[in-house]
């Protein structure tokens, strides 16, 4: 497992179109968030440690986004032919456990994951009203004992993107396992 930190973000920069199945059965695209609320992409799969260390906390962000009118989509890019816990059945296996209040997608040509720049699991990436980035950074700030978490910079962000307001704090980036790219 390669411990990778997200680049410095090119804050400003407009959300990358997509079009992907999602675990539900939809095909979910950038179009079905152009209503004027904010966007939270987030790269995940689910082998990794660190992305099952924050499931539930992801569950729980996903549900206070929903009724607070903020969009969340996951999606998942990694090479299942070398990582088949993350192929799409497992991540089917995955959502309906978990109860996802957000679309899991499937990312199965790592298209879509290249034209965000993603490089990790889990990778955050939070576009206001117009679809502008303004957060590339960590949910929280103890990502191995949710118990003493005493941040959730993720969601302060935001909400705070939701208020129409800057983000009041400086950004740390995300950290996880690297995106498992398919070898050629």
């Amino acid at each position: 497992m390669a411990l990778v930190h997200t680049p410095a973000p090119e804050f400003g920069t407009t959300c990358p179109d997509f079009e992907l199945p999602s675990t539900d059965g939809k095909t979910i695209s950038l179009s079905h968030f152009k209503d004027g609320k904010p966007l939270l992409v987030l790269f995940m799969c689910n082998h990794c440690p660190y992305v099952k260390a924050i499931l539930e906390r992801l569950v729980e962000l996903g549900n206070y986004f929903k009724s607070q009118g903020i969009h969340m989509v996951a999606i998942s890019s990694n090479d299942v032919s070398r990582y088949p816990d993350d192929s799409f059945d497992k991540m089917r296996e995955l959502a309906s456990e978990m109860n996802f209040p957000f679309p899991y997608c499937y990312d199965e040509d790592q298209s879509v994951a290249k034209d965000f720049g993603a490089v990790c699991t889990p990778d955050f990436f939070g576009y206001d009203s117009d679809l502008k980035l303004v957060y590339r950074g960590r949910l929280d700030d103890n990502w191995k004992e949710p118990e003493n978490v005493s941040n959730e910079e993720l969601k302060t962000a935001m909400t705070e993107v939701l208020q129409g307001k800057e983000i009041s704090f400086k950004q740390t980036p995300s950290m996880g396992c690297s995106l498992k790219w398919i070898e050629a």
